[in-house]
């Protein structure tokens, strides 16, 4: 019977392949081409899965030789943690939101989907890294659209800055508006025109008001509270995230500090699945 560990290996090296461009790689190329991407991929996986550094991940690697039989290699063709770090930083932004969408697909949406925002703390770097390049911020502002049957997360967005959060919703949830059935979210995203954006694409709105006149009162009088309040769950998925992988982000730069934050959720996602379900 194949262990948890197992199970999500074969899926992260299915996610993998499909996140690459055109037919996958073998895992290693002769001459001097190095590893896969969908390779590299996978062991980012696996490491946010175990939770280890760099070079543990490789020394306990070493020890499973039927798990790194998964990607098509021996333990001895394993790469050098080096490696495996630096090439991370090389792979594009592209594959590893590809990973979260196809992790996504694993699941069975439901008729509700939320959308909220918080803030992961980054990574302290030395004075000399910021004046470098030029930002002194503490935290990654992170909105996140999860479904709240499942509890999928569908999709994630990063800031620096502090964009309101009417902007990133519709930012979000127009790149997504194919998986959308009900949207719930605080008045944080009270925007009539992203109401009327959602509703042009056939998918109901249930946004709370601002409360300035009392017509803003009747509004919220009328939504379906039981509806509205599915949207706590996202907090929940925000404490069970940070929970699992922690506040702070180890990247030391920014773009490797987002693609951090998009593979955690998407090892999240394949994470549930297996969890869940029978070998």
């Amino acid at each position: 019977m194949p262990t948890q560990l197992a199970r999500f290996t074969d899926r992260c090296v299915d996610l993998s392949q499909k996140a690459v461009v055109g037919e996958p790689d073998p895992p290693v190329q002769k001459g001097g081409g190095g590893y896969a991407d969908w390779v590299i991929v996978t062991l980012h996986c696996l490491r946010e899965y175990l939770d280890h550094p760099y070079r543990r991940l490789l020394d306990v690697l070493a020890e499973m030789p039927n798990i790194v039989s998964k990607l098509g290699i021996s333990v001895d063709e394993l790469p050098d943690y080096t490696t495996v770090c630096t090439r991370k930083q090389d792979l594009k932004m592209r594959i590893w939101r590809v990973l979260l969408q196809a992790s996504t697909s694993l699941h069975e949406l439901g008729e509700v989907q939320a959308i909220d925002a918080t803030s992961f703390q980054r990574h302290k770097a030395s004075r000399h890294y910021v004046i470098r390049v030029g930002y002194n911020f503490d935290d990654i502002k992170t909105t996140a659209l999860v479904d709240c049957d499942s509890t999928a997360i569908i999709d994630v967005y990063f800031s620096m800055k502090q964009p309101h959060d009417t902007q990133i919703g519709r930012q979000v949830l127009t790149r997504n508006l194919d998986q959308l059935n009900i949207v719930v979210a605080d008045k944080g995203y009270d925007w009539d025109a992203l109401r009327q954006q959602l509703r042009d694409a056939g998918v109901r709105p249930v946004i709370k008001h601002r409360e300035f006149y009392a017509l803003d009162k009747a509004h919220n009088a009328r939504h379906d509270e039981d509806t509205y309040h599915r949207r706590s769950l996202i907090e929940a998925i925000f404490y069970a995230l940070k929970r699992r992988f922690g506040e702070t982000l180890r990247a030391r730069t920014w773009f490797g500090q987002f693609r951090e934050l998009v593979l955690k959720a998407a090892v999240r996602n394949i994470e549930q699945l297996v969890s869940h379900s029978q070998p």
